[in-house]
């Protein structure tokens, strides 16, 4: 494999972490009309004469988008040629290319004519699909799988269905937390893990059911994992690729949802916040890899 494709699969995999973790910072300072409702330029000017730190922040993930989008493009094209003979290849390719595209056109649109939460709360999700593609990709480019002898692993239905529903749940977890954050809903609710606040109540109102139902949604994936670890603790632990993958997953869930905890006990501390997209993001990069392994395993009935 050629080096030079192995350091551009690295940086662009590092490269779309920045976009998503300047994505949430830009939702979480409220810097997305820094620029105005100008784009691609920045309140109508190449050269922005007026500079506020909104404005800074919005511009800075405009510039780093633009820049990993042409990285994502050139290692799609690259992959192409070198690995297209491998499966997944050209499909994830294509994945990379489409939804970063799609972010990009989300992201100007809510620029030029607005959009309400609810579809806003897409962007990120959208973007960890380019990523993971990206990095999919990359463990391709560098035989990670093969290392592990991907097509002689044997993963059984029940774990096989736990895989599929945990990684499409994880999405609608994650769909959940952008929603809080562009519904401004981080604080509504001053305790943790109930909402209480005055008194101890049902929600009242649509801040606090988008709250807690964030919370009520990354509680059952935590302790979905939990159970999946369980099993690969209990049958897998002589593969290992799912043994200590699942172990990983439950750490990094664990650590999502202690983030989360300190991200409302905190106020919104914003390194604390930020930490908070990147331990998903991680998670989401593992079951990824994970729906690859089951696509190349071989599968019994248990």
């Amino acid at each position: 494999m050629q080096r030079s494709l192995k350091w551009l699969a690295i940086a662009t995999t590092i490269g779309m972490i920045l976009v998503l973790l300047g994505g949430a910072l830009v939702t979480k300072t409220e810097s997305g009309m820094g620029c105005g409702r100008s784009w691609p330029l920045c309140n109508g000017q190449f050269m922005p004469t007026e500079i506020t730190p909104e404005l800074i922040i919005e511009l800075a993930h405009r510039l780093v988008s633009g820049g990993v989008g042409i990285m994502v493009l050139i290692l799609s094209i690259w992959t192409w040629k070198v690995i297209g003979h491998i499966r997944e290849t050209k499909f994830l390719s294509f994945l990379s290319v489409f939804f970063i595209v799609l972010q990009g056109l989300i992201g100007a649109a809510a620029v030029k004519w607005g959009q309400s939460d609810f579809v806003l709360a897409l962007h990120f999700g959208i973007s960890l699909i380019s990523f993971s593609a990206v990095l999919l990709l990359t463990l391709l480019i560098f035989e990670v799988d093969k290392r592990f002898d991907a097509d002689k692993l044997i993963i059984d239905k029940r774990m096989g269905f736990h895989i599929i529903s945990v990684s499409i749940y994880s999405y609608l977890v994650i769909y959940t937390g952008a929603l809080v954050r562009h519904t401004e809903s981080s604080l509504v609710c001053r305790d943790w893990p109930l909402c209480i606040n005055d008194a101890p109540a049902l929600p009242g109102n649509l801040y606090e059911w988008v709250q807690m139902g964030h919370r009520a949604a990354a509680g059952l994936i935590f302790i979905w994992i939990a159970y999946i670890a369980f099993l690969a603790f209990k049958h897998y632990r002589h593969q290992k690729v799912i043994y200590w993958g699942w172990i990983t997953a439950f750490l990094l869930v664990s650590m999502q949802v202690l983030s989360g905890a300190l991200v409302v006990l905190t106020r919104l501390n914003l390194m604390v916040a930020l930490l908070h997209a990147l331990i998903i993001t991680c998670l989401f990069g593992v079951l990824s890899y994970f729906l690859l392994l089951l696509s190349r395993s071989r599968k019994i009935n248990r």
